[in-house]
């Protein structure tokens, strides 16, 4: 069994407010020297048989239909070894 993995991540012009709100908190909490966050989802997906090109396109499908809103959103799809 494969284990494919699909990021999900706000358009970099897309403003990302819990990202800030991360963003904003990190110094009161000691933490310095982060510049950005952007908040994102990921899907770990297990699958059974190879992930093969059609099982890599299966899932590319279902990212951009089902996982993601591609109006606001960009994804990458990865096979984990």
């Amino acid at each position: 069994m494969a284990r494919v993995v699909v990021d999900v991540m706000l358009k970099p012009e897309i403003l990302d407010p819990q990202g800030q709100a991360v963003q904003r908190a990190l110094p009161r909490l000691g933490y310095t020297g982060i510049s950005d966050v952007r908040q994102g989802k990921r899907f770990e997906l297990e699958v059974d048989g190879p992930v093969d090109d059609a099982a890599l396109a299966r899932i590319r499908e279902m990212a951009e239909t089902f996982l993601a809103n591609t109006v606001i959103e960009d994804f990458n799809v990865k096979v984990e070894s």
